[in-house]
């Protein structure tokens, strides 16, 4: 049955004027205009939970001497990073590139210190607090480059709404007159700076321009050293610096100008000069009013009166002139790599030479003398005189060192007969070889190397003076009489690595070139030849020529070694193959400032526990260097996953360590729980080592025997190099 509806006469009206206005639209269209389409929505992520970001300044004006640029924001994919405002901790530098001259005795002979960065926004900081007993301090008012918040400025920062901005500084650089007057040029480089610190990460960016062209190539620069080459030797998180907030070097370099200092030490923090004392590190030194020698090293006071001393800093270590370490050249360098051949910079001499660089300067002006257009009689250029440390090393790069003849003689000793020879195979006269380096010996190259008990190092060292020499020939024919070959040589694959030393005359004042020299002059340089160690397998009496050596498992990645040292290390400068000596179970040494007074000699103890490596705690602790990231030693595969830490390879090594707590007497570890334990033994807890044991490693062993028959670790279950490499920062 249909259902009725009852209408009453409005509710009729009202559905009589709908249907009539339906007709009528449908026969002659309507008189209203249609909506426009709305915008697209901006595509991008907020700001606060972005996890990458890169900032990028796009454009610069000055008007009236007042600043504005426009940047952007993308996170890692490109996508606009939106929501930035001024209560974020957005700050903003600006500096000018100047010409600077100085004056000298002749007024119209101004001396030339080429272009230099000028911050227009300076402090005057006094003194604030400085630690007492503390030598080398000299409080002084300094003046301090420094940057301006957006947050002091109401309507400074504009955001546009889709990732890009603009900003207005709040100085105005046309009228600087303190604390520092600083004369703006439309014609110099002008360089603007950002620095953006988020919770969760930091972005840095620069721009400079010419404002009377508006150029930003094909202008003035002052691009001296890349932060690639920084991260040779530094973890890049470990670079940033200021609490983590500022992390181009572009960035530092622009404020930290030659007019700015540390009011706690009275130090300079100029790029150039702070640089170069700190990584003059321990080597800095100066002279007093007798001439003697007294240590320098560079200081600063940080926030709360905390003094970091430079001094602790490892590199360079020898030589220390290597320029090129920082400085490099070639594809892809910065556009001024090279200024530092210019002898410009007086900085740079006395950062790492001090004020009074020896007992004979009584003035600081070093490039008025080291120069490559007027040099001082007998002096030359920084590039020459720098040159003249590093020949030596160039020249024995070229070198070599040849081995034949290796077998034994009637009572069972090793023989051999070797050569040093020039970069054209011949063989170079005994005068010009130091007779004291040495030629080692070593088996089981492949693993370990020899156990200390059945060789020690000493015993298997053997110097060109313990041989023969034939002058006709210049051979030294050498017999390792103080060891023993193992019973079970057949099949080993044995070493003979050479730490094998030429002489050359020094450098210096008065000095033409350097060159091979008599080793009985005086004061000469004895430079070990580059050679990688020998390696063959044994047969019976001799060399297996159809046996091809074997290799040992790769575990650190000797250049970047090298990257760091550079030409020397600490002895036996001939790569990096301290682990021939330095076996694991090598005998301890005393150390009264270790807990138990006896520390390991072992290769992984030096290089994990010692000086200049473990900087985070042991060191500097500034936090510039963590080398708790195992790739900065160690292999990494194509992907950059850690190779070389892996467990469980050699089940059968043990570790010699002294025991905490009972006066350093020795006990011995097992394999995998003593490599551990070259970084952590003053730190495991009873938790820790309950694990260890728990696991089958061995912490209290009585001997390398009693070791290898109790220990059945089982760590690489776990600890895979992936969660290593993890645990440790990486």
């Amino acid at each position: 049955m249909m259902k009725r509806f009852n209408f009453n006469a409005a509710t009729k009206a009202m559905l009589g004027a709908g249907l009539l206005s339906l007709l009528l639209a449908g026969c002659g269209g309507s008189d209203g205009k249609d909506g426009e389409d709305g915008k697209p929505g901006v595509v991008g992520v907020n700001i606060d939970t972005t996890p990458t970001l890169k900032a990028s300044f796009t454009n610069a004006t000055i008007d009236a001497g007042k600043v504005t640029v426009d940047f952007t924001l993308e996170n890692a994919n490109g996508v606009a990073v939106l929501g930035l405002n001024k209560t974020h901790d957005i700050r903003f530098g600006i500096a000018q590139l100047s010409h600077v001259t100085v004056a000298t005795e002749d007024p119209a002979k101004p001396a030339d210190r080429g272009y230099q960065w000028q911050a227009y926004i300076n402090a005057k900081k006094e003194p604030g607090t400085v630690p007492s007993g503390v030598d080398n301090l000299n409080p002084s008012a300094q003046y301090q480059a420094n940057v301006e918040a957006a947050a002091k400025c109401d309507t400074c920062l504009v955001d546009h709404g889709d990732g890009n901005y603009s900003y207005t500084y709040q100085a105005n650089i046309a009228n600087v007159t303190e604390p520092l007057a600083i004369t703006y040029s439309a014609e110099a480089t002008q360089r603007a700076t950002l620095e953006l610190e988020l919770p969760q990460l930091a972005a840095n960016a620069h721009f400079d321009w010419q404002p009377s062209t508006g150029k930003t190539e094909g202008i003035q620069t002052r691009n001296v050293v890349s932060i690639t080459a920084c991260y040779t030797c530094h973890q890049p998180e470990s670079l940033e610096l200021h609490g983590g907030r500022r992390v181009d070097i572009e960035n530092c370099a622009s404020c930290h100008t030659a007019t700015s200092g540390d009011p706690e030490s009275g130090n300079s923090i100029e790029f150039t000069y702070m640089i170069h004392a700190i990584h003059k590190g321990g080597e800095r030194h100066t002279f007093d009013e007798t001439g003697a020698e007294v240590p320098a090293p560079y200081k600063i006071v940080g926030y709360g009166g905390k003094v970091i001393d430079y001094g602790k800093v490892g590199f360079p270590l020898k030589p220390a002139a290597d320029c090129a370490a920082c400085h490099v050249e070639g594809a892809g360098a910065p556009a001024n790599a090279d200024l530092f051949k210019a002898d410009l910079s007086n900085q740079a001499c006395i950062g790492c030479h001090t004020e009074k660089p020896s007992a004979h300067h009584s003035s600081s002006d070093c490039v008025a003398c080291h120069n490559a257009t007027e040099p001082y009689n007998g002096t030359g250029s920084a590039a020459k005189r720098h040159g003249d440390v590093l020949k030596a090393y160039t020249e024995t790069k070229a070198m070599g060192i040849k081995f034949t003849n290796v077998g034994v003689n009637d009572t069972g000793k090793i023989t051999f007969d070797v050569q040093v020879v020039d970069k054209d195979g011949n063989a170079i006269d005994k005068a010009f070889v130091n007779q004291s380096s040495r030629v080692v010996v070593a088996w089981d190259s492949d693993k370990d190397y020899p156990s200390y008990a059945d060789a020690s190092y000493s015993n298997r060292r053997i110097a060109l003076s313990e041989g023969t020499y034939n002058e006709a020939n210049k051979t030294y024919s050498l017999t390792g009489t103080k060891f023993s070959l193992p019973a079970d040589a057949n099949g080993k694959t044995f070493e003979l690595w050479s730490t094998l030393e030429v002489c050359f005359n020094n450098g210096g004042y008065g000095v033409a070139d350097v060159a091979m020299t008599d080793c009985s002059a005086d004061s000469v340089s004895k430079v070990a030849v580059k050679q990688a160690p020998y390696h063959f397998v044994w047969k019976d009496t001799g060399v297996d020529n159809t046996a091809k050596a074997a290799t040992r498992r790769d575990i650190i990645d000797a250049t970047k070694c090298q990257g760091c040292h550079n030409q020397e290390i600490h002895h036996y400068d001939n790569g990096v193959n301290c682990q021939t000596c330095h076996t694991s179970d090598k005998t301890l040494k005393s150390d009264a400032n270790y807990p138990g007074g006896k520390i390991p000699t072992s290769f992984a103890w030096k290089a994990h526990e010692r000086e200049g490596h473990y900087l985070k705690y042991a060191g500097v602790q500034s936090g510039t260097v963590l080398k708790t990231d195992c790739a900065t030693c160690h292999t990494v595969d194509k992907a950059n996953v850690i190779t070389g830490i892996t467990l469980g390879r050699q089940p059968n090594r043990t570790w010699r360590y002294g025991d905490i707590n009972n006066n350093g007497a020795d006990i011995w570890v097992s394999s995998d729980a003593g490599a551990c334990l070259s970084c952590h033994q003053k730190y495991l807890s009873d938790a820790t080592k309950s694990h260890i044991e728990t696991n089958g490693g061995i912490l209290n062993g009585s001997s390398a025997a009693d070791v290898q028959t109790r220990a059945s670790e089982s760590c690489a279950t776990c600890h895979t190099p992936a969660q290593l490499s993890k645990v440790h920062g990486n």
